[in-house]
């Protein structure tokens, strides 16, 4: 796997729905991270609620995110919500820190 992909997930890990004191990746709201031949990185994403009203401020700050790893010369965020976002989708650390254990 291309090491700026793991970089893009470990700035990822740092950015934070304000209303859930877990980051997005452990939340399982980033469901792909991948860059194309044109060295522009392609993220898609979820929100926890299609009527999340810092929505904005995530994908602006997961395209920022993926934009501070050297050799990433542009990023490309989707939202979908296909599938629907659901608990199971965190990672056991997500669920711990919230209690969902």
């Amino acid at each position: 796997m291309d090491k700026r992909i793991d970089q893009i997930i470990a700035n990822l890990k740092d950015v934070y729905d304000p209303e859930i004191p877990v980051n997005i990746y452990d939340l399982g709201l980033v469901y792909n991270v991948d860059i194309d031949e044109n060295d522009i990185a392609n993220i898609i994403m979820t929100l926890t609620a299609p009527g999340c009203p810092v929505a904005d401020v995530l994908v602006e700050e997961t395209r920022q995110s993926a934009l501070m790893v050297e050799g990433v010369k542009d990023a490309n965020v989707e939202l979908t919500f296909d599938p629907p976002w659901d608990k199971s989708m965190m990672s056991e650390e997500a669920r711990l820190e919230l209690g969902f254990f």
